[in-house]
């Protein structure tokens, strides 16, 4: 049987693969965002796929239009992932937190108001700073003191705390998860992004620069989608914190499995620090309590990543606003 989502951040890339991933169910999404254009959902899906998507225009900074969303949608499950990434913040702080923090109180304010006992919401590995390690320099677990480097992750980090609250007064169930490097089509912004602006670029034909180095923790879209569904529907009770582990390898590693899968490449060139971020993170939690997760290999994320942009492209629909200087 069917059931429905409220989605919010449906036009960033996992917010459209949690779309895919619903329709691919046969699950019905109901996608709440201002309005803007829908170019990620439309990489992913078919026009007629497209079609089963229900739109509710609203601002997530707005209290009372989330919650009038919200209601009016009958949903038995929330996934908030609406939020600016890193650069955005640092641009503009406090639009950055009116949209990450007060965005995530008002998604689970409306909740509280209409009686839903759990929502799921995207925290990040931006959480932790670059010395956040576990014993003995192990990869961080969820109890490892969080530092964050840059205003994203205090904001991340704030969101945590307020679920927490949320549990504590009211009694709403909330699953956080912290994923690091996304890769996968529709990851067009961000630093993080590189790996699959370069897909594209050697899809192409193009050189293309990745300005960071070192070694990350890669989780491919689909994955990362399917652990937000799961968060949804079967998070347990609490407020809990999920790491996001996929497949750690160094950057190098990606421009050499890109120029097996792409010939015709031009010149990918590695040229930037590593991340402020530890380069891999204990997600052994997150399976122990809500099961076996999907798990793609980055050799086959990175495969089907070219392929569908190779399929864009030949219908002439392979967005390149993001190779542009």
């Amino acid at each position: 049987m069917s059931s429905t989502h409220f989605l919010t951040g449906a036009l960033g890339c996992i917010g459209a693969w949690v779309v895919r991933r619903l329709i691919d169910r046969g699950d019905r999404p109901l996608v709440f965002d201002l309005g803007g254009e829908p170019a990620r959902l439309k990489d992913l899906l078919d026009p007629e796929e497209f079609d089963q998507v229900l739109f509710l225009q609203g601002d997530v900074t707005d209290t009372e239009a989330v919650h009038r969303a919200l209601a009016e949608s009958g949903a038995e499950h929330v996934i908030h992932l609406a939020g600016l990434q890193v650069p955005f913040c640092k641009a503009d702080p406090p639009k950055g937190a009116a949209v990450n923090v007060l965005g995530t109180l008002n998604v689970f304010e409306a909740a509280k108001r209409c009686g839903l006992k759990r929502v799921a919401y995207a925290s990040s590995a931006a959480v932790y700073g670059k010395d956040d390690l576990g014993a003995g320099g192990a990869a961080p677990d969820e109890d490892v003191a969080c530092h964050p480097g840059n205003h994203y992750g205090v904001f991340k980090a704030a969101n945590e705390g307020n679920a927490r609250i949320y549990f504590q007064d009211d009694g709403i169930s909330s699953t956080g998860l912290r994923p690091l490097t996304v890769y996968g089509v529709g990851r067009d912004q961000g630093m993080t992004s590189d790996p699959t602006r370069a897909a594209k670029a050697a899809v192409l034909g193009r050189p293309f620069t990745l300005r960071f180095s070192g070694s990350t923790d890669f989780l491919y879209a689909k994955d990362c989608a399917d652990a937000f569904i799961a968060a949804a529907e079967r998070g347990p009770k609490g407020a809990q914190v999920y790491n996001l582990h996929g497949e750690t390898h160094s950057v190098a590693s990606v421009v050499d499995r890109l120029r097996e899968l792409c010939p015709q490449a031009g010149e990918l060139v590695i040229d930037g620090p590593e991340l402020p971020i530890p380069p891999q993170m204990d997600g052994s939690r997150i399976e122990r309590e809500l099961g076996p997760l999907p798990r793609t290999s980055l050799e086959d994320g990175l495969g089907e990543t070219v392929n569908r942009f190779r399929e864009l492209h030949a219908q002439g629909r392979l967005r390149t606003h993001d190779l542009e200087d």
